[in-house]
């Protein structure tokens, strides 16, 4: 299993009972990726925003993979139904292991 790589920017996470949030903010812009919980063994991945001023920065692939290394850490699945998350899930094999 390959590692996750590390970023040079920070990311936030906010959780509720129903849902969560990942957020990166640089130079006044941000990023957000939002998940549904599904009980407790599933998050649904709805929706990945990153601004244009972000753009070629890495910063929507490191949202779905901080969810990746999360979800690894609980023992969680992930069904990404955000197309920008569904696609990165089809490029990385090696985040199968938490693909629902």
């Amino acid at each position: 299993m390959s590692s996750i790589p590390e970023y040079s920017f920070t990311i936030a996470h906010e959780a509720s009972d129903t849902k969560g949030l990942y957020v990166v903010e640089l130079n006044g812009a941000k990023a957000e990726m939002t998940y549904s919980k599904a009980g407790s063994s599933m998050i649904i991945i709805d929706s990945t925003e990153v601004p244009d001023a972000m753009r070629g920065q890495k910063v929507g692939v490191a949202l779905v993979s901080q969810a990746v290394r999360d979800a690894r850490s609980s023992g969680k699945k992930i069904m990404p139904l955000c197309p920008f998350a569904k696609a990165q899930f089809a490029r990385h094999s090696e985040w199968h292991d938490v693909l629902l």
